[in-house]
């Protein structure tokens, strides 16, 4: 007598086949050989973690180098400043002496504010009249104050000094109680140099007074620098005769009458 299997015919387990089959002597994939354990099980004593990850390297940060980046910094800041004051420079030497000269501080510019006081026909004798004290330009003797770096140690014609200014001199004049070594300051920058005289001149309203022709500059002061711009822009610059207008052969001696009147023999 046979037994059945409830529900119809016998089922047998479903085997699925891989395609492989395990090679002589070798256990079946899963398990290690002789040990009987599925593959990847861990060794007694072991750590139990897979294959260890290589390790990346730490960067240690060590900071910006600040030592060349100021160097670098200062070095081209300094380029910069020596550039520019190179142009400043260049363009104030190609400025016209004139605007040079209007830029001084203090300067009176009387070719600008009062020209007509400048006119003149001719030369003419005889003591004269000025509307500004020193003179600055105008009619004047025929004779000029000689302004080859003469320093003067008493007074000089106007009539004559201005002839001298027309040449294109610059004429320091001071008060006579100037202090020694402030006198002597002045007489530094006149001795010697052609187009310049200087002498002492009675009731001045400022202790140094500077004049070319058309243009004045009263200071307080021989330590000024504006003296060096005055003389530096004006000085044959202001010429009414051009730079050739000669300034030896000139009158010499001192006194405020001009030449012909001191020559002429005292009246009886």
């Amino acid at each position: 007598m046979s037994i059945s299997t409830p529900g119809g015919p016998e089922r047998r387990p479903t085997v699925v086949s891989t395609g492989k089959k395990p090679a002589a002597g070798r256990p079946a994939s899963g398990a290690k050989a002789g040990t009987g354990k599925p593959a990847g099980t861990p060794r007694a004593g072991g750590s139990g973690k897979g294959p260890r990850k290589p390790v990346t390297p730490v960067k240690v940060s060590q900071g910006r180098a600040w030592g060349p980046i100021a160097l670098f910094v200062t070095v081209g800041v300094l380029a910069a400043g020596i550039i520019g004051y190179g142009a400043w420079a260049s363009f104030q030497g190609s400025k016209p002496w004139d605007k040079k000269a209007n830029a001084i501080e203090g300067i009176v510019n009387i070719r600008k504010t009062d020209k007509t006081s400048l006119d003149y026909e001719s030369h003419k004798s005889g003591p004269l009249t000025y509307k500004y004290s020193p003179p600055v330009g105008g009619v004047h003797n025929a004779a000029w104050q000689n302004c080859m770096g003469d320093v003067y140690d008493a007074p000089i014609a106007n009539e004559h000094a201005v002839h001298s200014l027309e040449h294109g001199a610059v004429w320091i004049t001071y008060r006579p109680d100037l202090p020694k070594d402030q006198v002597d300051k002045l007489a530094g920058k006149v001795r010697g140099v052609e187009k310049m005289l200087m002498s002492p001149y009675e009731g001045l309203d400022k202790p140094i007074s500077l004049q070319a022709w058309g243009y004045q500059l009263k200071l307080d002061n021989a330590d000024d620098k504006r003296i060096d711009e005055f003389i530096k822009d004006l000085r044959v610059n202001a010429s009414v005769e051009g730079p050739t207008a000669l300034c030896n052969t000139g009158v010499t001696a001192t006194g405020t009458t001009p030449r012909e009147l001191q020559q002429q023999p005292p009246t009886q």
